[in-house]
């Protein structure tokens, strides 16, 4: 069958590789729709990080680059093991996470920080950039007959947003408002499981003239953090308080420093970037206001079945502007990673597709 895999920095090809033979746990699912994350960027652009190069393979899957990428897929089951609330042509949406289910964080429900964590697409054992992919029966989610595929696709970034909204120790989302710094994937994910919690005031912070256009779908009020000063912004429109949440999607210190400004008295800063370099906590905000700072990773199993049925239920409206391109998994070199490095700022989320005749 065809797979994109990742060989080196800038070096993606679309090869012939076997059609997985799945274990006596998983099942076989033809792919439909695949996701470019940021994460597979960063790989294409300054890799190999979290690929596993040919001196250290993956703990869990003992396997290095050449990998088969992508991890934000959904499709349809062609084959299960007897015990699963699955049928052929069943569509899916997959948890991609490879973790161990024994180790301590694993006992405990916190399958995210698995000591083994590992994820279809990046370590391993097939992604979704392909034609079919075997993965452990228990993490495919039945969606409806009627859902569409390329949108369901976009389940796995909802769940990193869902997860860090949850961590975020909010019991009164209507009575919350939240600043988001980076209008992207993640960002408008963000946007989107506050309104499916019914948060008050939503707003983002974003530089980029496309991106700010396409915010403006799913938020309340957009700022240009290199016009605006953004806490000034916030604080004009929360009666001089500030938002109580500021939402980091974009891992720059100009926005950390707007973030933090932002931010009411005891307001909570939630990290959900992956910082290109380290940075410095504006302290005097961080100190005289009593800031919380988190982290937020992935998402666990219960964020996950969470994400996937509150979009079942219809609680993302708008998710579809997330969805800028929808590309042939033949073209993924040049229509999707090159395309993403060279107008970055033009896309919210490529989908790759093996099936030439739904592009």
């Amino acid at each position: 069958m065809k797979a994109a895999q990742y060989y080196a920095k800038g070096d993606i090809r679309v090869v012939d590789v076997p059609k997985p033979v799945p274990d006596e746990h998983e099942a076989l699912v033809d792919i439909e729709w695949c996701g470019i994350c940021g994460s597979d960027l960063h790989e294409y652009e300054y890799g190999p990080i979290g690929i596993p190069p040919p001196e250290r393979p993956h703990p869990a899957t003992k396997q290095h680059l050449p990998v088969t990428m992508g991890h934000e897929f959904a499709g349809r089951i062609v084959s299960h093991p007897p015990g699963f609330n699955l049928k052929p042509g069943q569509k899916v949406m997959v948890d991609p996470r490879i973790y161990c289910s024994k180790c301590s964080r694993c006992t405990v429900g916190s399958t995210h920080g698995c000591s083994t964590l590992g994820f279809k697409g990046l370590s391993g054992t097939g992604g979704g950039f392909s034609e079919a992919v075997a993965i452990d029966a228990k993490l495919c989610y039945p969606l409806p007959d009627d859902v569409d595929l390329s949108l369901a696709a976009l389940i796995e970034p909802l769940a990193v947003a869902w997860h860090a909204i949850s961590q975020c120790d909010v019991s009164d989302w209507s009575q919350t408002r939240a600043l988001i710094l980076g209008g992207g994937p993640i960002g408008i994910a963000c946007a989107l499981g506050l309104r499916a919690r019914g948060c008050k005031q939503i707003f983002i912070s974003e530089p980029t003239t496309t991106r700010a256009a396409q915010n403006k779908q799913v938020a309340d009020a957009v700022f240009n953090p290199i016009k605006d000063n953004v806490g000034d912004k916030c604080r004009e429109l929360t009666g001089g308080e500030g938002v109580d949440v500021a939402f980091d999607c974009a891992g720059a210190q100009k926005g950390f420093d707007a973030g933090m400004d932002a931010l009411r008295f005891r307001g909570t800063y939630m990290n959900v970037a992956a910082w290109g370099t380290p940075m410095v906590i504006p302290f005097l905000h961080y100190i005289m206001k009593e800031i919380t700072t988190k982290c937020a990773f992935a998402y666990d199993d219960k964020d996950f079945k969470e994400t996937v049925d509150a979009f079942v239920a219809g609680k993302f409206k708008g998710v579809e502007t997330m969805i800028t391109s929808r590309i042939y998994l033949d073209d993924i070199a040049q229509k999707g990673f090159e395309e993403l490095v060279k107008r970055k700022d033009d896309h919210i989320k490529i989908l790759v597709t093996p099936n030439k005749s739904i592009v």
